[in-house]
């Protein structure tokens, strides 16, 4: 399980970095994306790289996802999302302050998994016959 930071300019290119790790990285959230300070987002980003920030965030939300931090990272360096994306290792001491923050933010508004809400079963009508097909790759998060 990995904790993932996602610090930027606008809600919509958080948005859209979030579906492209879900959609083009294949990562599986866990937990509804929330928000966090852009000021505490900006500030642990520069403990873990170790150097000045060239551009504030405006806003920034985090999540875990089901995949370890390792596979993460190598995840989000195939895609280029539109926002700056860091997964937080345990290592860092601000992964401990980040994730007791979660546990009180607020949910990130506007993202809908495009993934299944349901157990992946999907009833078809054909002709007046119903089918259930049962598809291993819808995921959803939990609550």
């Amino acid at each position: 399980m990995a904790l993932i930071l996602i610090r930027g300019e606008t809600n919509s290119k958080l948005l859209n970095a979030i579906a492209d790790m879900e959609r083009h990285g294949n990562l599986n959230l866990i937990t509804r994306p929330k928000v966090v300070d852009s000021k505490f987002a900006d500030s642990l980003v520069e403990k873990i790289l170790n150097s000045k920030l060239r551009t504030k965030s405006k806003v920034a939300t985090a999540f875990f996802v089901k995949e370890d931090t390792t596979l993460s990272i190598m995840q989000v360096k195939k895609i280029h999302p539109p926002a700056h994306v860091v997964v937080v290792s345990d290592e860092y001491d601000g992964y401990y302050k980040l994730k007791k923050l979660l546990d009180k933010a607020k949910v990130f508004k506007g993202y809908y998994s495009h993934k299944a809400k349901n157990d992946g079963l999907i009833d078809y009508s054909i002709k007046g016959k119903k089918r259930h097909v049962k598809n291993e790759k819808l995921n959803s998060y939990v609550k």
